[in-house]
């Protein structure tokens, strides 16, 4: 029977995954909402700033997220006073590398949802007095609701999957931040192979779900 050393980790993960894919499509949908349809000077910079994490090596998103928010930071050595630790091989750094890291492809998902909608829907509500908000709310997403659906999952796989940005801005504590790829990689440098299947079939099957549905819901 496999016990807390096997399970503790898939816990972890579980933990991130689930808020670290909900800060991710939520962020995502605030950018796609301000994003889609206009034209600004400077927008396609912005928009490759924003893809980035999913061309760049883990390693480099590791390193980032170290300047930007470690110790020595601005923003690191802020919270580090309010709340007495820091941000960086917490809880909380595997939460921030898991949604940086999941956030592009779930953007990419909802921006190309939301621009298919039909504009003159969404013009003909505006001309009955609807707010912004409320034309994104009853008529662009519930008009693209397979992509943000399928956005949702992706990102959910996504961060289920990151590894190389969270074991350098969050390392490898368990308990606290070893997440099951964390795992798998140490099971392997330490010649635990059995374990090591029990953790790679896990994500095989899930990832194979999440993806299975992602392409039902494309049809």
């Amino acid at each position: 029977m496999l016990g807390p050393e096997f399970w503790t980790p898939v816990w972890v993960s579980v933990r991130v995954v689930l808020l670290a894919s909900t800060l991710a499509f939520l962020l995502a949908i605030a950018a796609a909402w301000l994003l889609k349809k206009r034209t600004f000077r400077g927008k396609t910079a912005l928009e490759t700033v924003l893809m980035l994490p999913l061309v760049l090596p883990p390693t480099v998103v590791g390193f980032g997220l170290l300047v930007l928010l470690g110790r020595n930071s601005v923003v690191g050595s802020g919270f580090e006073w309010l709340f007495g630790q820091p941000i960086v091989f917490t809880y909380i750094a595997a939460v921030i590398a898991a949604t940086v890291v999941a956030f592009p492809l779930v953007y990419q998902m909802l921006i190309n949802g939301f621009e298919e909608v039909d504009s003159e829907l969404e013009a003909a509500a505006r001309q009955m007095g609807a707010s912004e908000i409320e034309v994104f709310r009853f008529v662009t997403l519930p008009l693209s609701w397979r992509q943000v659906t399928s956005g949702f999952m992706l990102g959910l796989a996504r961060a289920l999957g990151e590894f190389g940005a969270t074991l350098m801005f969050a390392g490898s504590i368990f308990g606290v931040t070893q997440t099951v790829p964390v795992s798998i990689y140490l099971a392997v440098e330490t010649g635990n192979y059995l374990l090591a299947y029990y953790w790679v079939g896990s994500i095989i099957l899930f990832s194979f779900v999440l993806l299975a549905f992602v392409q039902q819901m494309r049809k």
